[in-house]
């Protein structure tokens, strides 16, 4: 692989921005920023550009070919909170660099015909699933048998622990088991003599307040079933929580679909039909929720300190939810968080370092010395606009300069 230096641009490093450096990538990884091109560098003119981490979208359930999209927007890594790329089947993902990598939480534990029980038909199994290798269910009703499933997902290869705290009632089906508070706690306190991350998956303030008494890592989702107050916000704060509002997943929940941003010629050029017509479309199961009570529960978040990392809840297949599409709807998320009242730059950070930090991804999420050459180079400034993330140039998954560019 020849050295390439990327010369002339504004650098995001994950954190700040650092002005106009030189940036090196040799063998994959970036070995140097700052100084002057090595002789015989292939050299990329970023003039009139802005270099940034490859994005990480924080909540995805990714399949073949969503990898391959969300790379095409300039997001190297998905972080899967219910699928089947564990350790164990995604060796060919982690050495192709035509996708973006991915991590995983295997299944969430959840009790029988819990969420998301009622979103899969009997008997459904992922064609691309190995059919003599069944999914680990980790189907749990007593606190005993949440704390013996912990183990086996982590032999099984998850990368996190996730748990589904749902009645149902903001996806329109009331009245679904749920983990209750002692079944939770056991699950968090196994997990954690593991060393392992929880994620708890929660739609309501019921549910959050739950999670946070559980002692969980952090939340897959913001609620949107009221607005917040100042004690759950502290509480979350307080816990060292982070918060993964999924704010695009939460409008398309109230009726809001993407057609605005699939009409930017950005994305459609990237999306194929099926894609284009899922952003274009909502899921709508809460159409009484209200997005600026959403926007103003990210905003005290962020201003109470807490963490908050951008995950849009992109799914598997492009017919399972309406508004939001792999690789495009992270840039709609960053637009959303920017109008919530973050500046663009925490916008930036909560799809690169702040994600990698929290999920223990030290190789990446950063420009920096030593770390992986997962790059994007923008045209313009999104530490200023953020809308200028779009605006793709080159993008670049272990120094591998991908097939799809801007222009």
């Amino acid at each position: 692989m020849a050295v390439t230096a990327i010369t002339g641009a504004q650098v995001f490093d994950g954190e700040k921005a650092i002005g106009v450096r030189t940036v090196v990538i040799d063998g994959g990884r970036i070995r140097q920023v700052g100084g002057e091109p090595p002789a015989g560098a292939d050299v990329v003119d970023g003039r009139g550009a802005t270099l940034l981490p490859g994005l990480i979208d924080a909540h995805v359930h990714s399949a073949p070919g969503s990898l391959a999209l969300a790379l095409r927007f300039g997001v190297t890594t998905e972080l899967e909170m219910q699928g089947t790329n564990t350790r164990a089947n995604r060796g060919h993902i982690s050495a192709d660099d035509s996708v973006a990598d991915v991590r995983s939480a295997g299944f969430g534990i959840t009790p029988p015909g819990g969420h998301p029980s009622e979103l899969i038909p009997d008997g459904f199994r992922p064609p691309w699933q190995q059919p003599t290798v069944p999914p680990v269910l980790p189907f749990a009703t007593t606190p005993h048998q949440a704390a013996a499933f912990v183990p086996q997902l982590l032999a099984g290869g998850s990368d996190y622990i996730k748990f589904m705290i749902d009645d149902g009632s903001v996806e329109g089906h009331p009245g679904l088991p749920m983990l209750d508070q002692a079944t939770l706690d056991a699950g968090v306190a196994e997990a954690r003599k593991y060393g392992a991350l929880t994620v708890a998956h929660a739609l309501t303030l019921d549910a959050t307040r739950m999670a946070v008494d559980a002692g969980v890592d952090g939340l897959a989702h913001v609620f949107m079933d009221r607005p917040h107050t100042k004690e759950i916000v502290d509480l979350i704060a307080g816990a060292g929580m982070f918060v993964v509002p999924c704010v695009c997943l939460n409008a398309s929940m109230m009726g809001i679909g993407g057609g605005e941003l699939a009409d930017d010629p950005r994305v459609a050029g990237r999306l194929d039909a099926k894609w284009d017509e899922t952003l274009r479309s909502s899921y709508n199961r809460y159409p009484q929720g209200k997005l600026e009570d959403v926007h103003d529960t990210v905003r005290a978040l962020a201003d109470a300190g807490v963490d908050i990392l951008a995950g849009t809840d992109s799914s598997m297949a492009e017919t399972f939810f309406g508004g939001v599409a792999h690789g495009a709807s992270l840039h709609h998320e960053l637009q959303y968080l920017v109008t919530a009242g973050l500046t663009p730059q925490q916008a930036l950070r909560a799809a690169t370092a702040t994600t990698a930090r929290r999920f223990g991804l030290s190789d990446r999420g950063r420009v920096a010395e030593g770390l992986r050459a997962d790059l994007l180079l923008v045209d313009g400034d999104p530490t200023t606009n953020i809308g200028d993330t779009l605006n793709t140039r080159v993008i670049w998954r272990r120094g591998t300069r991908t097939r799809w560019q801007g222009r």
